[in-house]
């Protein structure tokens, strides 16, 4: 493992998904949901999940207030759908969470979890091939503000943007086996991943099971 740790908050979602990615990339990544959890961090993952649960977890234990005081230390970020709608300035009919990045987010565009779909994407800036994409109860990003910049765009939406500081996805990446944007975000942390490829041909659908007693 190389250079300051990625953490995953551990509240509810994807946690075990994302801290597999890592570690084929040799990024060390932990789970994280105390204060002291937070110490050191490069990066943090706010992984998918149910938007409104996290929300209502971030405000009871406090730590909305950690991640804030995180960032403002140097601390990069990256919402994958639940994740960047807690991260989104600006919510379609709603208070934002935290607004950590200038977008506008709508909640559940696509309908019920029937009709989650996967594709493939041309994403230039993450990897120079096609990149698997899983869309689960997804929201949309439909406007981007000054200093963020949309690094996919689909139909009427945008599917991933960032600042410098923060990265955000309406889709899934830890639900493949492509390793692009996990090695994108820890580059962005200022950590050097590993460079052999963005498919891992190891990786199939269970293979976070082996980390599914993380507490």
């Amino acid at each position: 493992m190389n250079g300051k740790p990625i953490g995953v908050l551990n509240l509810q979602g994807g946690v075990c998904e994302h801290i597999d990615h890592l570690q084929r990339l040799g990024i060390d990544a932990r789970p994280v949901k105390q204060e002291k959890d937070f110490d050191g961090l490069a990066g943090l993952i706010l992984p998918g999940g149910e938007s409104t649960c996290l929300a209502r977890l971030l405000r009871i234990f406090a730590i909305d207030e950690i991640i804030i005081r995180g960032f403002r230390k140097g601390m990069k970020l990256w919402g994958t759908c639940a994740g960047a709608i807690l991260l989104a300035g600006k919510l379609t009919g709603e208070a934002p969470h935290l607004g950590l990045i200038d977008i506008e987010v709508q909640r559940n565009c696509f309908g019920s979890q029937l009709d989650s779909f996967a594709c493939e994407s041309s994403v230039p800036k993450i990897s120079p091939d096609p990149v698997p994409l899983t869309f689960i109860r997804a929201p949309k990003i439909l406007r981007v503000g000054e200093g963020v910049e949309a690094l996919l765009r689909m139909d009427d939406f945008i599917a991933a943007a960032e600042s410098p500081e923060v990265l955000v996805t309406v889709f899934h990446p830890e639900l493949t086996g492509c390793l692009a944007f996990h090695r994108y975000f820890a580059r962005k942390c200022g950590l050097h991943p590993h460079e052999e490829g963005d498919l891992d041909p190891t990786w199939d659908k269970t293979s976070w099971t082996k980390l599914s007693r993380i507490k």
